[in-house]
């Protein structure tokens, strides 16, 4: 999850599915706000949806995982070494089939090639990170460019497209940039520039490519052009973030859930981020923002009634995550964006994965 600030709004009531299954054919819309999502969607090459499947078996029950441990850091520290990322691989496929992951370039090109060259039972959905390439001036001017980012962005493309290509019993989806969108983002990127990427990668790999972002996003109409030029839609939806209590926590998903399919009922909506902390600290925006109560018994709460879920209604998913990170959010012990593993820092399991086989 990169989320630190949240604009914190009324929500708005359920909307019922548009459509039945996700991952069947759904009706045309009659919103007329549509009708450029629909153009687009009808002139794309006729990439395969996203298939959550080793052979004829449904995966869509999969984890969210970033590689780092204590004392690493993707922000000028340390990366994983090849034996830390094998043995997570090998603890990870024990519980998933599918992961997810964030850039394409450093570990991410390790973790594929080890998931082939060793036969591990995992199928990935790459991202490709897009960052913020340009400041803008209080009257819309430039104020400053960003030509190192510019030079990683277009690493992480060329990144995800190669490793698509060479590893396609591997990689089976890409997803270019993450939580660029939506108006709280710290690494917001202009639409425009966020279509570019995804038009590259849609038009040189092949598989499906898409992007994550906030459900209050993607249930937006200003989110339809973006739609048009994805295969897939991923929403993130987070309860807990958004002041819900634990007994509501599902219910609100679901909702979320729901809105987005209505929003965009062509289009098959995988859920790229959702889950339940299990510390928070008690001041700042985390203290104002969430409601819910922190701790391991109510992860597991919510872990088995979301599986449950999405089990029985088959909708592809990305658990948020498979390990604490402590290198993310403040310096503070309790951080929040500390504790969403599902796994201790050190792989130890929290209680929502003891005695799981």
């Amino acid at each position: 999850m990169t989320r630190w600030i949240l604009i914190f709004a009324t929500l708005s009531p359920a909307i019922a599915l548009s459509c039945a299954p996700h991952y069947k054919t759904c009706a045309p819309s009659t919103d007329p706000a549509s009708s450029t999502e629909d153009s687009a969607y009808k002139e794309r090459s006729g990439k395969r949806p996203f298939e959550p499947f080793i052979g004829k078996r449904w995966i869509g029950n999969g984890i969210s995982y970033g590689p780092y441990r204590d004392g690493q850091s993707p922000i000028g520290g340390q990366w994983p070494s090849k034996d830390d990322l094998r043995e997570d691989l090998h603890l990870l496929s024990e519980h998933w089939n599918l992961l997810r992951m964030y850039g394409s370039r450093g570990p991410a090109e390790t973790v594929v090639q080890l998931i082939h060259d060793e036969e591990i039972s995992m199928k990935v959905m790459l991202g490709a990170w897009i960052d913020t390439e340009l400041r803008f001036a209080e009257d819309g001017s430039i104020a400053e460019r960003f030509p190192a980012t510019v030079a990683a962005n277009r690493g992480e493309v060329e990144t995800a497209i190669k490793l698509a290509n060479a590893y396609p019993d591997v990689v089976i989806a890409v997803s270019v940039g993450n939580e660029t969108q939506v108006s709280w983002s710290f690494h917001k990127v202009r639409t425009e520039v966020l279509l570019d990427y995804i038009r590259q990668v849609r038009a040189r790999a092949n598989v499906p490519v898409t992007t994550a972002d906030d459900f209050s996003y993607w249930n937006t109409r200003e989110s339809k052009q973006l739609a048009g030029e994805v295969d897939f839609i991923v929403m993130h939806a987070y309860a807990m973030w958004w002041g819900q209590s634990l007994d509501n926590a599902v219910a609100f998903t679901k909702e979320k859930y729901a809105e987005v399919a209505a929003m965009h009922p062509r289009h098959q909506i995988v859920i790229g981020e959702t889950g339940w902390a299990t510390k928070r600290h008690s001041e700042g925006e985390q203290a104002r923002l969430m409601a819910g109560v922190a701790g391991e018994h109510q992860q597991k709460v919510f872990y088995d009634d979301f599986i449950a879920w999405t089990t029985q209604q088959r909708i592809a998913n990305f658990y948020f995550e498979a390990f604490d990170e402590n290198w993310k959010g403040g310096a503070h012990p309790d951080e929040v964006e500390k504790h969403w593993g599902l796994f201790r820092a050190d792989r130890t399991p929290k209680l929502a994965m003891e005695g799981r086989e």
